[in-house]
C-alpha cells in the first residue's frame, strides 16, 4: 500500500489482484484473477523464510489449469477445495497445448484415416496431461503441404464465429490462406476459428451424457509427417510407386485446392471489396510508417499516400492472440458494408505476421466546435449504429463505442471506425453471449452477465453524447468533486439543473443551451439500466429528424447504487475524451 502525505491511499496491491484473494479482498466488477500462460513448475528459485501462519489462514486461488480452489491451513500444510466441481475437460488447458480432453482421460490427437499418420506426440508419455507437439511443425513458407486433420464429435473450448453462413469447403479455404489460423471447428453451417490455446475437448449431449458428432474440430498439419506403418525402413518398387503416386495426387489435389482459394478470394475482393496491399507497398505509402497519427484498440494509426494520391490512414495492428481476431472482426465487418457514416475500409494486408488495415484518411476532429456541427456528430454518429444495427445482412454490434472512434472528415462528417472489437450475430438472433471486451467508462451494465444485445452500443453511445454536449471527459480527475460526469448528471438531472452541465468554453453552445438540454435527455434515455427500456438507434435517429419532443417519462433513476459503483470505479483509467484528430 502506497500513502500520500495526506495518508490517502495512491496505490494498493488489492487494485491489481494476481491469481490469488486473501481474506479481506474484494473482486470488484471487471477486475478478474489472472494467471501465468506458463507450466506451473517454474525453474526459477524462490526466496524462503519463516512465518506464523494464523489457524484460520484462508485464501482462493485460479490454477494454471484453469481450478478455481480454496485452501485452508490444516494440521500443518494447506488443503484445497475445488469451488466449480464441473466436467474437467470444460477447464481451460485441461490436457495441455494440442491436448485431446475425454471422459477416457488426455490423449495427442490421432489421424483416424486409413492412412494411420503420426501428427502429434506427447512430450512426456509418463504425463500426457501435460502438452502434445506436432511432429511436423506448421510453416508458414510451405503452407502448400498443410492440410487438416479432422476430429470428428470434438470442439475447441477457446473460439470465436467466423461466419454462420459458409460451408466447410470455404472454412478450410480461408484457414488455409491465414498463417496465424492455427485450426478451426466447423458446426452445423458455423466456422469458428481459434481464439486462444489449441485445447481439445469431446462433445457429450448435456441431456443424457452421450457422444455428439455434429461437431468437428479441424487442426492445420504439415504434410510431412512420421508414419506409423511398420514397414517403413523397408524400400521397394512397389512401395515407391504408391509413395511417387501418392505423391502426385496429393500435390495435383493441393494445386486445385490453391486454383479455388486464389479464384475464389480473388473474386471475394473484387467489385467494391478491399484491395490486398503487400507489406512493402505500405511501408512505401507510410514512407516506412513515419508519421504516427493515433493509437487504436490494437495498434497503432500512420498516414500515407497511395500511388493514385489519395491519402489513407494505416492501422498496423500489433500483439498474437487478439490481434487475429480483431484482424479479421474488421475486415468481415467493414469490408461488405458501405454507409456514409462508417469509415471505409479501402484495403488491408496479410503476410506472414503483418495485419494491417487501411482506411480513408479523415481530416478533422475536436469537441471545440459550434452546436449546430456537434449535433450533426452526434445523428451522424447515430446513424452509423443504426445501419450496423438493422441495415447489414448480419446485425453487428460494435462494442468499443467511444470519442476516439469517431472519425471527421474535411467536412465535419462523423465516421464510426475501429471494428476490432465487433461481434456479428444473426438477424433472427436478439441477444449473444461473448466474452467482455470494450473500454471502461463506456461499457453497459449487462456487461455482468455476457449477455449482449445492441442496447450495449446506445448505452456507450449516451456516454459519447454527453461528453459532446458538456465538453468534457466521462472522467475528469482535474474536477475533484465533479471527476465523474455520470454522477454529476444524475444530480443535476435529480435538481433539475441541466443547464449547469452545457459546456461553459462555448458561448454559442451556452446560446443554444435549452436544446443542448433536450438532446441530454436523449442521453439519458439511452443510459437506462435496463437494456430493454433504452431506445433503437433507428428510433434515435427517427426522433432528431422528426424534430418531436424528447419523451418526459424517462427513468430518473437510470443509475441506481451499484451501476454507479461499477462505472465509476473503472471509468477513471479512460483516455481524453476528444473526437479523433486525423487519422
Amino acid at each position: 500500500m502506497l500513502l500520500n502525505k495526506a495518508s490517502d491511499i495512491v496505490w494498493q496491491s488489492f487494485d491489481y489482484p494476481t491469481d490469488s484473494l486473501v481474506l479481506g479482498q474484494s473482486l470488484w466488477p471487471f477486475q478478474a484473477l489472472t494467471i501465468t500462460v506458463s507450466l506451473p513448475n517454474s525453474s526459477r528459485k524462490g526466496k524462503f523464510g519463516n512465518f506464523f501462519v494464523s489457524a484460520s489462514a484462508k485464501f482462493i486461488q485460479l490454477g494454471s489449469d484453469g481450478h478455481l480452489k480454496a485452501y485452508e491451513w490444516k494440521d500443518s500444510k494447506w488443503e484445497g477445495t475445488d469451488l466449480l466441481p464441473i466436467d474437467p475437460c470444460s477447464y481451460p488447458f485441461a490436457c495441455g497445448n494440442y491436448g485431446v480432453c475425454s471422459k477416457e482421460g488426455c490423449s495427442c490427437p490421432v489421424d483416424a484415416s486409413e492412412n494411420g499418420t503420426t501428427y502429434f506426440k506427447p512430450i512426456n508419455y509418463t504425463k500426457p496431461d501435460l502438452v502434445c507437439y506436432a511432429v511436423s511443425p506448421i510453416s508458414c513458407e510451405s503452407s502448400i503441404h498443410q492440410s487438416f486433420l479432422k476430429l470428428q464429435g470434438y470442439y475447441f473450448l477457446e473460439k470465436y464465429l467466423i461466419s454462420e453462413t459458409i460451408n466447410l469447403k470455404e472454412c478450410k479455404a480461408i484457414c488455409l490462406i491465414n498463417c496465424s489460423c492455427k485450426a478451426f471447428m466447423y458446426t452445423e453451417g458455423s466456422c469458428y476459428f481459434l481464439s486462444g490455446g489449441l485445447s481439445i475437448a469431446k462433445s457429450y449431449s448435456s441431456d443424457n451424457g452421450t457422444y455428439k458428432t455434429n461437431n468437428s474440430a479441424f487442426i492445420k498439419v504439415q504434410s510431412s509427417p512420421i508414419s506409423q506403418s511398420p514397414n517403413k525402413n523397408v524400400s521397394s518398387p512397389k512401395y515407391t510407386s504408391v509413395v511417387v503416386g501418392s505423391t502426385l495426387g496429393a500435390i495435383f489435389g493441393v494445386f486445385l485446392i490453391c486454383a479455388f482459394i486464389i479464384l475464389g478470394f480473388r473474386k471475394g475482393f473484387q467489385e467494391g471489396m478491399p484491395t490486398r496491399f503487400s507489406y512493402e507497398e505500405l511501408k512505401n505509402v507510410t514512407k516506412n510508417f513515419s508519421n504516427k497519427i493515433g493509437e487504436g484498440g490494437f495498434g497503432s494509426v500512420f498516414h500515407g499516400t497511395l500511388p493514385s494520391g489519395s491519402e489513407v490512414a494505416v492501422k498496423h495492428l500489433v500483439g498474437f492472440g487478439a490481434v487475429n481476431k480483431s484482424f479479421v472482426a474488421e475486415v468481415q465487418a467493414i469490408g461488405s458494408i458501405h454507409h456514409f457514416n462508417l469509415v471505409s475500409l479501402v484495403g488491408f494486408c496479410a503476410e506472414k505476421f503483418n495485419r494491417l488495415l487501411v482506411y480513408k484518411y479523415m481530416a478533422n476532429g475536436s469537441l471545440a466546435l459550434r452546436w449546430h456541427i456537434r449535433k450533426k456528430i452526434i445523428i451522424d454518429i447515430a446513424k452509423g449504429l443504426a445501419y450496423l444495427h438493422e441495415g447489414c445482412n448480419q446485425k453487428i454490434i460494435h462494442l468499443d463505442i467511444k470519442p476516439q472512434n469517431i472519425l471527421l472528415d474535411e467536412n465535419f462528417n462523423a465516421r464510426v471506425s475501429d471494428f476490432g472489437l465487433s461481434k456479428l450475430i444473426g438477424r433472427e438472433q436478439s441477444r449473444v453471449v461473448t466474452t467482455m471486451r470494450g473500454t471502461p467508462g463506456y461499457m453497459a451494465p449487462e456487461w455482468l452477465s455476457s449477455i449482449i444485445t445492441e442496447k450495449a452500443d446506445v448505452y456507450s453511445f449516451g456516454i459519447v453524447v454527453l461528453e459532446i454536449l458538456c465538453g468534457r471527459r466521462n472522467v475528469d480527475e482535474s474536477q475533484q468533486e465533479d471527476m465523474h460526469l455520470l454522477r454529476l448528471f444524475r444530480r443535476k438531472q435529480e435538481g433539475g439543473r441541466l443547464l449547469d452541465l452545457v459546456d461553459r468554453c462555448s458561448d454559442d453552445m451556452q446560446s443554444n443551451a435549452t436544446e443542448v438540454v433536450e438532446v441530454m435527455k436523449v442521453a439519458a434515455w439511452c443510459l437506462q439500466n435496463e437494456y430493454a427500456r433504452r431506445p433503437s438507434m433507428s428510433a434515435v435517429v427517427k426522433l432528431f429528424e422528426d424534430s418531436n419532443d424528447v419523451v418526459s417519462n424517462l427513468n430518473e433513476d437510470f443509475l441506481n447504487g451499484l451501476t454507479w459503483e461499477i462505472v465509476g470505479s473503472f471509468a477513471s483509467q479512460v483516455s481524453p475524451s476528444i473526437l479523433s484528430g486525423p487519422r
